[in-house]
């Protein structure tokens, strides 16, 4: 799995490789396209494939062949509209593919978005690589308080430092016991000529979550824009939310009008329940709500005065 000279000689070799084509083509994503994109300590993404463009939805939408003649702005305008009023087929009709380095415990996390194609390194067949996430020091958090799946104050000092220890030393050490039951080294090499080693699939089950692992994800464009209005979030986990945001950059590449509508309308705006709705309605015509009259609960209120930028008390 590790990025060595070989690999990157052949994503070097496939980058020099051009073709003719009819198929839409956007030259900022091919610029990137088999580059590793650096994320967290050993991890990355890459665009390894693409299908469409901003026209390929405006097509989509009209239901037209080619390229349309209408502007450039008319074909932001109705991308906008499709996004604001949630009319996602003509999204579904582009597709890309990354390839992805990424932690275990990540992985189980990026799994529960199950409208993807994923192929994923496998263990059973072969030996994982030494390398594990391990976080920077302002990653160190304690556990949150008030959020049961949160995080707290960044944790200091010697509790900072205990907690690198034993995250370094476990590792280690899991991987050295899986390397002494496999009889065998990370590189190939055999350990005891004298023993045969544990069974591949079963030896794996002594590693730690914060192992690489890498795989193929491959979604259409609706579907990415939903996991990344979770994963670029700023409540999600920063381990998934790195990749996340990294993407996002991605996509602002490949579909400019489409990231664009995107982060207008689902990433910057705030949906409403109807009560919601009818609060802000009341507030307009001068009227003092607070959350005892609003008919919210106390998370709910909470929530809606955050959307509207207003504190708790207001």
């Amino acid at each position: 799995m590790t990025e060595d000279k070989s690999r990157q000689t052949e994503i070097d070799e496939v980058r020099a490789l051009t073709a003719t084509t009819r198929r839409a083509t956007v030259a900022a994503l091919e610029d990137i396209l088999y580059q590793i994109i650096p994320v967290l300590d050993h991890g990355f993404i890459r665009v390894v494939d693409y299908m469409g463009d901003d026209d390929a939805v405006v097509q989509a939408a009209r239901v037209s062949y080619g390229r349309g003649t209408k502007q450039v702005s008319q074909d932001a305008g109705l991308i906008n509209y499709l996004m604001r009023h949630r009319h996602t087929t003509p999204f579904e009709m582009c597709e890309i593919k990354f390839h992805v380095k990424l932690p275990v415990f990540v992985a189980r996390q990026w799994i529960r978005h199950r409208t993807a194609n994923v192929n994923e390194y496998s263990a059973r067949y072969s030996v994982m690589d030494r390398e594990f996430y391990i976080p920077a020091t302002e990653q160190l958090a304690a556990q949150s308080s008030a959020n049961r799946q949160g995080r707290g104050d960044v944790l200091k000092g010697d509790e900072a430092a205990r907690v690198l220890q034993l995250l370094k030393e476990d590792s280690t050490r899991a991987y050295d016991h899986y390397e002494e039951m496999l009889n065998e080294r990370e590189d190939g090499t055999v350990i005891d000529e004298g023993r045969q080693g544990f069974a591949r699939e079963l030896a794996r089950m002594n590693l730690p979550v914060n192992i690489y692992t890498q795989w193929y994800w491959k979604t259409d464009l609706h579907n990415l824009m939903h996991f990344l209005s979770l994963r670029a979030d700023s409540h999600a986990q920063y381990e998934i939310r790195v990749y996340a945001d990294a993407m996002m950059d991605v996509l602002r590449k490949w579909m400019p009008l489409a990231a664009d509508a995107f982060e207008q309308y689902r990433m910057g705006g705030a949906h409403l329940s109807a009560k919601g709705l009818e609060i802000v309605k009341r507030m307009l015509a001068g009227e003092a709500v607070d959350q005892s009259s609003s008919g919210l609960s106390a998370r709910e209120w909470r929530e809606l005065m955050a959307s509207l930028g207003r504190s708790e008390e207001s």
